[in-house]
């Protein structure tokens, strides 16, 4: 089987190598459309701020690692083969950008797994993920309620789902849903998938309302499994339906936040910050 790279797929500079790399780790997505408008659009806006740097990815998730070089034959590099890569490829200078949401499970295992090889790089940094200052909770909820703005009509509830986490890292949800409440944007709701608040929460806020429709978006990166399936999907327990059983009129957004370019921008941010603590020209820290 002629298994292809990421380069090979897209023209990047995923093969190249040199002194400084920017690693964009994400945990990924086998949905290839979802894929193009959010992780790589992240990708490509990190590429187009950091020309010094020579970017690379890499996917968390290795089911989905497996899942999209069986499908499409594509072979991209989990987080471990990507540190290994780097050393191999000479790397001084690496910058790991994480596309996460906050600092959950993921977020500390991953910098776990970069400390086991900052000895081998002069200088390595791990960003920010995207919920981190305050500054970034006021970003994010100018990204999505301009994004959304259109649904504000006074009566349709727009309903954010995240996927949620057992860790402490979980409170970034009932944080924006609080100031989105402060900011005015009574008719926002952020719920989780697999933690708090959950969909029964989000329905008992909204029936507190006289809605009529209600907006379903996913409160994630890319508009992946959860959202196709949990938000958006016809099976019994979906959000779709529970919004449907209580009598509102849905309608589903298939649309990851790494479309909007708000967003993506937020990250670039956390990749320069990260980068300019150290100064490769001239040396200092």
């Amino acid at each position: 089987m002629n298994l292809k790279t990421v380069s090979e797929i897209k023209g990047t500079n995923q093969n190249k190598t040199g002194e400084r790399e920017l690693l964009v780790v994400s945990f990924g997505t086998s949905y290839k459309n979802t894929r193009e408008r959010t992780i790589e659009a992240i990708e490509r806006d990190m590429e187009s701020a950091m020309p010094e740097y020579i970017l690379h990815r890499a996917f968390t998730s290795q089911i989905i690692i497996n899942r999209v070089k069986q499908k499409e034959n594509l072979v991209i590099d989990n987080v471990r083969d990507a540190l290994k890569h780097a050393v191999e490829n000479g790397v001084k200078t690496l910058i790991i950008q994480p596309t996460h949401m906050m600092k959950g499970f993921e977020y500390q295992d991953l910098a776990e797994e970069a400390s086991e090889y900052r000895a081998l790089f002069e200088y390595m940094a791990v960003g920010e993920p995207l919920l981190t200052s305050e500054e970034d909770f006021e970003t994010v909820i100018r990204a999505i309620t301009e994004d959304t703005k259109e649904y504000d009509d006074g009566e349709t509830a727009v309903c954010f789902m995240g996927h949620g986490t057992e860790a402490e890292a979980n409170q970034v949800y009932k944080k924006l849903q609080s100031i989105l409440l402060q900011k005015g944007f009574t008719n926002y709701y952020i719920g989780t998938v697999e933690a708090e608040p959950s969909i029964e929460d989000v329905l008992r806020e909204v029936k507190k309302g006289s809605y009529k429709k209600v907006v379903l978006q996913p409160l994630m990166i890319v508009a992946g499994d959860h959202a196709n399936n949990d938000m958006a999907g016809d099976e019994e327990g979906s959000w779709k339906r529970e919004f449907e059983r209580a009598g509102y009129e849905v309608s589903c957004v298939l649309k990851g936040l790494g479309e909007i370019e708000l967003i993506r921008h937020l990250f670039v941010s956390h990749a320069k910050a990260a980068g300019e603590l150290f100064l490769p020209e001239t040396g200092k820290e």
